[in-house]
């Protein structure tokens, strides 16, 4: 990213973060209908993907969450600049937790060292950061790909820093994840609803067989770390809610479940929360793409430790 285009960057953020956030939410929605009037080979993605998630609606429902989808992800791309911005005190004005109370205490030597959620693709996103501000005796983590564009990887980090998360990017600072895992302490959550790279499994997702990472089962297996499904739902304009889900069990008769069925159970939690609010997941990446799937059953630098919020 050149000079010019940099500070054109951290004006547009400036101005954003100036304004009130359900006007900056309803930017991000004008500027989505308009994505969604002009993209056609993404708007043709989502489409089909719900043709084949929701059988049973109708043609102009689905052309309806189509657009709705392209509206969410810009609304919440605009709001996540401003959200960046509110202060701890704030938070609360726009952010809800449902399940706080599923999470164990951080308690030291003699409780769970680690606590893992699985994260997607769910309404502002950036929003995960925070939860560790708010989980008893928790430091939240994150990972994050570093973006080409030095420039702007530097503002977005610094944007997503404010929250008091700790990031670690995944291709070279795996060493540092792997050293702050074994001291513990750590609320992680793993982004798990992206296709892998070159490992994972295939199981079903809303009714197709899917490349899944095994990030979280191998984390929460490997750190002896609880696992949970996590998801921020948009609860109105400028106002969302994260809710802890159910822990998932790890083991079965004493023995570690296989990954597959940890994994299916996380998919599981996902779709739950898809069918409550379509419009609310990404749909504009093809997580149903077809490709071989090499199976790998522990944590490296590759893309089962991607941590990172989807927009890195």
């Amino acid at each position: 990213m050149n000079s010019a285009l940099y500070w054109v960057v951290r004006g547009v953020m400036a101005l954003l973060q100036a304004l009130p956030l359900k006007v900056v939410a309803q930017l991000g929605r004008c500027g989505g209908f308009v994505w969604w009037l002009v993209d056609f080979k993404h708007s043709k993605l989502v489409l089909r993907n719900l043709q084949h998630a929701f059988p049973e609606k109708s043609a102009s429902e689905l052309r309806r969450i189509t657009r709705e989808v392209f509206q969410r992800i810009a609304e919440n791309g605009f709001a996540a600049v401003k959200t960046a911005s509110l202060s701890h005190d704030e938070i609360p004005a726009v952010l809800q937790f449902s399940g706080l109370e599923k999470l164990p205490k951080y308690i030291g030597p003699g409780g769970p060292s680690n606590c893992i959620g699985a994260i997607g693709h769910f309404g502002n996103f950036e929003l995960y950061t925070a939860l560790g501000s708010y989980a008893d005796g928790w430091q939240g983590a994150a990972t994050y790909r570093g973006m080409n564009q030095p420039g702007f990887n530097r503002i977005v980090q610094q944007m997503r820093e404010r929250s008091g998360c700790l990031f670690f990017e995944r291709r070279s600072e795996a060493g540092r994840l792997k050293e702050a895992l074994s001291k513990g302490g750590l609320l992680i959550g793993l982004l798990s609803d992206q296709r892998p790279g070159k490992s994972g499994v295939m199981i079903p997702f809303m009714g197709r067989p899917c490349a899944t990472t095994t990030a979280p089962a191998v984390f929460a297996l490997r750190y002896n770390a609880p696992l949970f499904p996590i998801i921020c739902q948009r609860v109105s304009l400028g106002r969302w809610r994260i809710e802890i889900g159910d822990e998932i069990p790890l083991r079965e008769s004493g023995r570690p479940r296989a990954m597959e069925a940890i994994m299916t159970d996380v998919n599981r939690a996902f779709e739950n929360a898809i069918r409550q609010d379509p419009a609310n997941w990404f749909w504009v990446h093809d997580r149903w793409k077809a490709r071989p799937v090499r199976r790998r059953d522990a944590p490296a630098t590759g893309p089962e430790t991607e941590l990172e919020s989807p927009s890195a």
